[in-house]
């Protein structure tokens, strides 16, 4: 895996949220805070660029997330002294799947909340005249493991050039708590997810896969001698290749030309 000098990164980090406000013409950010720890490191990285007072941050609690997923997303919000707010959403997705989707499996489900979510915060970026900075990170953006227009609905990626094993490096170097940066992954979408589980494969293997496969070009071959296996392999490219649609815009045909 690549070597990065954090504080230089987190700089850089920095430039890069200052320049995409100057050019939209916004001073402010909003956040969603999940208590996770991508939107942590956003978060930290936004009071960085543009100092507290011009981070707005949102917890967007469902009735069935997790108790913790509140509590360390409040922790990280009192940390950084961003105002913070709390909409549970649960009324508006439950409306929904009780009228038009009463048979929904966990997977729609899941989307539904990721896009409420969305939904929510790009409504309080007009209030507030604030551009929804997003939490992707490079790893889950490669093989797709967002929402369409969901959790990969944002103005612009702040950390969507850092691998997810790297996101953890970052938050340490942030000195963001120790609840964000210990805890299993998980988008906290039904009981007891995961990240790894979902995925079926450790971050930490998929970020070295990714890794040689696209970013130092490696043959499979070559890869393989990392001691990685065929099986590992073959999801991570079946995963970038089956989500390439969620990384584009929306195809539109060419104008014909009648002759």
């Amino acid at each position: 895996m690549r070597k990065l000098n954090y504080k230089n990164e987190i700089e850089h980090c920095c430039r890069f949220i200052q320049n995409q406000l100057k050019q939209a013409g916004f001073e402010k950010v909003v956040i969603g805070l999940s208590g996770g720890i991508d939107s942590a490191v956003t978060a930290a990285l936004c009071v960085k660029a543009l100092g507290a007072e011009n981070v707005k941050s949102v917890m967007l609690p469902y009735k069935s997330s997790h108790p913790n997923s509140f509590n360390h997303a409040l922790e990280v919000a009192e940390m950084l002294n961003i105002v913070h707010e709390t909409i549970d959403i649960s009324p508006m997705v439950d409306s929904y799947l009780a009228n038009y989707a009463v048979d929904a499996d966990d997977l729609r489900r899941g989307n539904r909340i990721a896009r409420e979510r969305m939904c929510v915060l790009f409504d309080l970026s007009a209030k507030y005249q604030a551009l929804v900075a997003g939490t992707g990170n490079l790893s889950e953006l490669m093989v797709g493991y967002c929402t369409q227009y969901g959790d990969s609905a944002c103005a612009f990626e702040p950390i969507g050039h850092i691998y997810k094993t790297e996101i953890f490096e970052m938050a340490k170097a942030l000195n963001l708590p120790d609840c964000v940066i210990d805890k299993n992954p998980t988008a906290d979408l039904w009981d007891g997810q995961t990240d790894e589980e979902e995925l079926g494969i450790t971050y930490k293997n998929l970020d070295s896969i990714l890794y040689n496969l696209y970013e130092m070009e490696l043959s499979e071959t070559e890869t393989l001698s990392k001691r990685f296996n065929q099986s590992e392999i073959d999801k991570v490219k079946r995963l970038v290749r089956n989500s390439e649609f969620k990384r584009n815009m929306p195809p539109a045909p060419m104008l014909s030309i009648e002759v």
